[in-house]
């Protein structure tokens, strides 16, 4: 993959920072797994496994928190 996707963390609104911190997710299980057709048939697994559910909410938890970081928590002061 060599395609310039993410060009900053930095988000005008909590609601695109999560929306950024879900995107940072995928593209993390897509370059770690680069087959879309490995991707399609692993699907089925995660999808209807309470646990890995639960991984992936924690993933885009960890990045939320750090998109929310990189933009002081869309606080106005500096």
């Amino acid at each position: 993959m060599s395609d310039l996707w993410l060009s900053t963390l930095k988000t005008a609104t909590p609601q695109e920072g999560y929306e950024l911190a879900i995107k940072l997710s995928r593209m993390g299980i897509k370059y770690t797994q680069p087959s879309d057709e490995v991707r399609q048939k692993l699907r089925d697994d995660y999808a209807n496994n309470a646990d890995s559910l639960t991984a992936v909410s924690q993933v885009v938890a960890t990045n939320f928190q750090t998109v929310a970081a990189a933009n002081n928590y869309w606080n106005e002061r500096t």
